[in-house]
Order: structure tokens, then sequence, then C-alpha cells
């Protein structure tokens, strides 16, 4: 018991739960980082925090982006995912389109390279004066395009960084997605096929409720992405984007804490981000159980 047990509980409360009450504590400081010295101050800090402007903007750029990219990235993961596993041929044994195999593998790719990697490709990709996009787009009679700046300009930088998000976690999910639906008989798929049922009715009648722990797992594993975001906005957008349009609540805890040396605000907005967090995935989880997850499938 104590060895099964006993231990890891200790190590659990050490590396998980003391740093969390740590951060709580520091953040009713002015801790500085760099010296043993600190001042209980209280709440100041949170409302510090929710007088800051530019705070409030990164938290709404964080709910944005915790809003549309797990809603955007499962969607396409579930339509993807589908296609080549019964989205072939209506006649026959249930199977995906023909080619699902490299399907898969191209799809997969993009999440096999590190995050940073994958922010500077795409970086690249979007440069206003020798960026891959602008060159396709004026190479096919697309003028307007010529030198513009994706990530330079407020009402297309967070599209553009959301598309690279979603390119990057797509082919993850969609793998995660196949899993699920390998492991539904295919009886089923056949008895929908008898009753008439098309790919669509399939797919929202038995493919999702089936595999519906499937997508909850994804989705607040997703939002819980979404909300920090760190790397890929770092790396697309140091600054935060003009007028701080891809600003999130990571790179303000970031630019607080090394950059000017105000560890205990940092915290703040660290504990800030965790509520959002499990305010999130509680929403997910009760959104799953009202609507009905534990209901049997039916056509």
């Amino acid at each position: 018991m104590v060895v099964f047990l006993g231990i890891p509980l200790v190590i659990y409360l050490v590396f998980v739960i003391s740093p969390f009450i740590q951060a709580m504590y520091y953040s009713l400081t002015n801790w500085t980082g760099f010296s043993a010295k600190m001042d209980f101050v209280g709440l100041n800090n949170y409302v510090k925090l929710f007088q800051d402007d530019i705070f409030m903007k990164s938290v709404g750029n964080s709910i944005i982006l915790g809003i549309f990219l797990p809603i955007i990235t499962i969607v396409l993961s579930l339509i993807l995912a589908s296609l080549v596993t019964v989205g072939g041929s209506s006649r026959g044994q249930i199977k995906g389109l023909r080619g699902s195999s490299f399907y898969r593998v191209v799809s997969f790719f993009p999440y096999v390279i590190p995050a940073i990697v994958v922010g500077i490709i795409w970086g690249a990709v979007y440069d206003p004066s020798s960026g891959l996009l602008n060159g396709l787009l004026t190479g096919v009679g697309l003028d307007q395009f010529k030198d513009f700046a994706w990530l330079g300009n407020e009402s297309t930088a967070m599209i553009a960084s959301m598309f690279v998000i979603v390119w990057g976690f797509v082919g993850f999910y969609m793998v995660l997605f196949i899993a699920g639906i390998k492991g539904i008989p295919a009886e089923i798929f056949e008895a929908a096929r008898i009753d008439g049922a098309g790919r669509f009715r399939t797919a929202i009648s038995i493919t999702i409720p089936l595999i519906r722990d499937n997508i909850q797992t994804a989705y607040i594993y997703m939002g819980i992405l979404a909300l920090d975001a760190f790397v890929y906005m770092s790396a697309l957008n140091s600054g935060g984007g003009p007028n701080n349009s891809t600003l999130v609540m990571s790179q303000q805890l970031f630019s607080t804490a090394f950059s000017k040396g105000q560890f205990g605000l940092a915290c703040a907005m660290g504990v800030v981000l965790a509520a959002i967090t499990l305010i999130f995935a509680g929403i997910v989880f009760l959104v799953n159980k009202l609507s009905g997850g534990d209901k049997d499938v039916s056509l």
C-alpha cells in the first residue's frame, strides 16, 4: 500500500502540487525573482492585472484561441479520420479512401517537427518580401499581396498564427481519432449502410457518439495548448503582433518575469492562466455530460 500509493502520492505532492502552492504564495508578494527579500502585498498584484489593458488584451487573445483552435482542429481531424477509415467505396468491405496510409503519414509529419521549428518555418513563409506565400499569390496574378505583411497586419496576424497551430496538430488528432474509429466494430457501419445512412449521417450518429471520450480528451488537450501557445506565438510574433493582436498570457507572463523582474506579478498571471484553464476543462466536461455523453448510439 505504501509503495504503490504512498510514494507516488508524495512525488505528486512535491513536484506538482507544491509548485502550484508556491506560485499562489509568490503572487501575493512583490518578489523580484532575483532576491530573497519579498514583501506581502495581498491582492494588489491581481488588482494591477485587471487594470492593465495589455494583460487584459492578452487574456482576450488567449480565450479566442481557446475557443476557436480546438473547434477547428477537432472538426478537421474528425473529417480526415473518417475519410481514411470509413470514407471509401460504399460497396463491399468498409474501408477508407485509396492511399489512406499515405495520407496518415503526410498529415502526421508536421506534429513530429518541434514547435519552435514550425514557427520559424512559417515565419519565413509569411515573410512580406521573400516569403513563399506572397510569391505564390503574386505568381497567380494576385498583385495586391505583393509585400503583404501577414503577421504585421492586425486584421490577419491572429488568423495566420492560428493556421500554423492547426496545421501542426491536425495530423496528430487525426491519428488519435483513427485509433478510436478502428475500435468500432465494422458490423455497426455495415448495418448503418444497409439502413441507408450516408457518410454524413454515419459520422454524426455512429462515429462521433462512439468516440465521444476521445473527442473530449482531445478537446481538453487542444484547449490547454491553445490557452498557452507560447512557443508558436513567440516564434511568429515575439513582440505580440501589431497592437498586441497576437499577444497571449504566457508571453506577457514571460516578459513580466524575465524582462521586468516582477516575478510576483508574473506568478499572479500564472494563477489567472491556471484558473482559466481549469474553468475551460470543467466547461468541456459539463457540456459533454449535458449533451448526453452516456446515451446509446441510435440511427
